[in-house]
């Protein structure tokens, strides 16, 4: 089986267990763009997922205004569109918040986070064909979750759910990283925050690895808008990721 197609069947798992959870308040509205937006999604992982990679990086969840409208991990828009050159039809979750709706590649807003990890590496890189050369990049969570039940409308993280509520999705999660990982094969699995980086030590994967970890590029970080591609490119250099 070739890597795209183990890559897009623990997608194609992953859509369909998280599907099955219930989440609970504060918990009002669910997206998982792994099915309105399964063909961009699709592309992403055809277009660089067909080779081995030497380093993973993985975020939380996806942001109102990227994965959940790109389909794409960090799915800025114009990254995902200009760089990345993907683009698709997308459709709507069953239940959309009139604040946050999904507008797919005519979304106006912009993915901050998004915005500053693929800025980095177009200018690291340059062409994405040479970056995805030797990266991947994850989400280890496919669903957005909002709060809205007051009128305005929150995004909640899995970080802050109470244990008895991520049991499933944690399992689920950690399927289709192992699944993803043993297509992959990385040497570096490098966690995109502090959530990401405990997930990755905890995972238990049984391939030889080291797991590393770069300042989350949200804006809600003090340390991230201080300057967070210079910030990440040390970190990155300093654990022997990067040269």
């Amino acid at each position: 089986m070739t890597i795209v197609k183990q890559l897009e069947n623990a997608a194609i798992a992953l859509r369909d267990s998280v599907d099955q959870i219930t989440f609970e308040a504060p918990v009002t509205h669910v997206y998982n763009p792994l099915n309105y937006a399964w063909k961009p999604h699709k592309q992403y992982i055809q277009r660089f997922g067909a080779t081995k990679k030497r380093v993973v990086l993985m975020g939380m969840n996806p942001g109102p205004f990227g994965m959940a409208q790109t389909g794409a991990p960090f799915g800025e828009v114009a990254a995902v569109r200009d760089w990345m050159g993907i683009e698709a039809p997308v459709g709507k979750p069953p239940i959309e918040h009139p604040k946050r709706p999904v507008d797919g590649f005519a979304c106006p807003k912009s993915e901050v986070s998004g915005r500053r990890l693929w800025g980095l590496m177009m200018e690291r890189f340059g062409a994405a064909d040479d970056f995805f050369a030797e990266h991947y990049v994850l989400n280890y969570c496919p669903l957005l979750f909002l709060d809205g039940a007051d009128g305005k409308c929150r995004n909640l993280t899995p970080d802050k759910f109470k244990a008895e509520a991520t049991n499933a999705l944690y399992a689920a999660c950690d399927a289709h990283l192992r699944a993803a990982l043993d297509a992959l094969q990385p040497a570096w699995l490098v966690g995109v925050g502090g959530f990401a980086e405990q997930k990755l030590k905890d995972l238990n994967w049984d391939q030889p690895h080291q797991v590393g970890k770069v300042l989350h590029p949200s804006p809600a970080s003090p340390a991230a808008n201080r300057g967070w591609a210079e910030a990440a490119t040390k970190q990155l250099l300093a654990q022997g990721i990067w040269e």
